[in-house]
């Protein structure tokens, strides 16, 4: 029986790419989305992946959500916490706005989404929980006070949660991506590119299928004894210690 997948922000960028994978390895997926309808309508035509809208930064909204993904698919078995938004500035002018929306998007939603298939994953004694963090979760960026904290947050969140699941067949991991050749890493002035690709030892961006393919064996029963890693994928531009 395929198992289930739910990827949030998965109908563009990185996450339409692991939306791709999860279902090319065999995996039922509903991917989440929060606005954008022309970007979920080309997923479903394209991929005849079910697009699902609502706001993963609202508990209540996430709730009904999986509601009816599980009625239309079945209980949820993968997770993929890949919704995230930027909403960068130096700490000095930073609102309070942009702090609480960023970790609302990129933090709480790890919550939001996983308290509400925890329950369900150790009653059938599987589960596979992917965090989506960023090398600036790891490092720090300047401007990006609100961002990094978030994504840090990811990785301790994963840490911790892991070994809650670990005796339920439950894993739960970090992703930590690297620049990857995306629309909005395209968007940035080609000067700024430049100088972004000449501080990665590889000598290129990643490719999204990459990161893709990092979650495809999270998921997999391969990777049943990795839980509570943080898996960095970034060409060596930056090596945890």
């Amino acid at each position: 029986m395929s198992r289930t997948a739910l990827v949030t922000g998965g109908t563009r960028g990185i996450g339409l790419a692991i939306s791709n994978g999860l279902k090319a390895a065999g995996y039922t997926v509903a991917a989440n989305y929060g606005g954008n309808e022309e970007a979920a309508k080309a997923c479903e035509a394209a991929t005849g992946i079910k697009c699902y809208k609502f706001d993963v930064s609202d508990f209540e909204a996430v709730g009904a959500g999986i509601a009816q993904i599980e009625s239309d698919l079945g209980a949820i078995d993968i997770v993929v916490n890949n919704a995230g938004i930027t909403w960068d500035g130096p700490f000095h002018k930073m609102s309070y706005e942009q702090w609480r929306k960023v970790i609302a998007v990129d933090l709480d939603s790890a919550f939001n989404v996983t308290r509400q298939v925890w329950e369900g994953m150790r009653g059938r004694g599987f589960g596979r929980v992917i965090n989506i963090s960023s090398i600036n979760g790891q490092k720090g960026q300047f401007g990006q006070v609100n961002y990094s904290a978030a994504k840090a947050g990811l990785i301790g969140f994963s840490k911790a949660l892991a070994q809650e699941g670990a005796k339920k067949g439950i894993t739960v991991n970090t992703v930590c991506p690297g620049y990857i050749d995306t629309e909005m890493v395209r968007a940035v002035p080609e000067n700024v590119l430049e100088s972004i690709i000449s501080t990665i030892p590889v000598g290129r961006l990643g490719k999204a299928e990459e990161i893709a393919a990092m979650c495809v064996y999270l998921a997999s029963d391969d990777a049943a004894f990795i839980t509570g890693a943080t898996m960095t994928v970034n060409g060596a531009q930056y090596i945890a210690g």
